[in-house]
């Protein structure tokens, strides 16, 4: 069971790699909440991310992410729950008053699982998200090399698993270049708006979106 050749690993391996390092909502949400609260948030928002992804995973496995590529209905339902929840955290950080930071740029203490929270649903309620491991994942099923299910979750858990190496550094990096944002409360409420600003735009594009 899982008997794969040198040169599968190398192929999977690298998309993978080049999948997590290429710009998207994911990443600018992760980011976006690296420079709003600092290193906390950023995890919070990643490890959020990596959940709504695994769900992902686990429906492309099922063959659930079938449903969504198929239907209209529910890929046009789903889409638009995703683009106005998106909106929705982008009109609330255009109207903040204040900043999240405190004068000393030590970070306020962020609500960890609300952050956490809001990454899994912004991944979940993504149906592109779902189309894609729907059609990238059925790639590297090898015959004879397990049940399709299972080589199927296999990769797309990988898919996360490399994500666990590469992210945890670009939080790290994002905290320590925006630390001079977090010592001014007025440019603080700028990466606010900043931050409300990218994210109803991803709202936008995702209302626009085909399957």
């Amino acid at each position: 069971m899982f008997d794969y050749t040198l040169l599968h690993w190398g192929a999977f391996l690298s998309a993978a790699v080049l999948l997590n390092l290429s710009p998207g909502p994911d990443i600018a949400f992760i980011l976006g909440q690296t420079a709003r609260g600092g290193r906390q948030a950023g995890f919070a928002a990643m490890f959020g991310i990596w959940t709504g992804a695994f769900g992902h995973v686990l429906m492309a496995a099922l063959g659930l992410s079938a449903v969504l590529a198929t239907s209209a209905m529910v890929f046009s339902v789903v889409k638009w729950a995703g683009a106005a929840y998106l909106i929705w955290l982008g009109i609330t950080a255009l109207l903040a008053k204040d900043s999240k930071f405190t004068v000393d740029g030590e970070a306020v203490e962020p609500r960890f699982f609300s952050v956490y929270r809001q990454g899994a649903l912004v991944a979940l309620l993504n149906p592109k998200v779902a189309v894609f491991f729907l059609a990238f994942l059925p790639q590297f099923v090898v015959e004879g090399a397990g049940p399709v299910w299972a080589q199927l979750f296999l990769h797309g858990s990988l898919i996360i698993a490399v994500a666990a190496v590469i992210e945890p550094v670009l939080v790290i990096a994002g905290e320590k270049l925006t630390m001079a944002l977090r010592r001014n409360v007025r440019l603080g409420i700028w990466v606010e708006r900043g931050l409300g600003t990218v994210l109803m735009g991803l709202g936008i594009r995702l209302a626009f979106a085909e399957r």
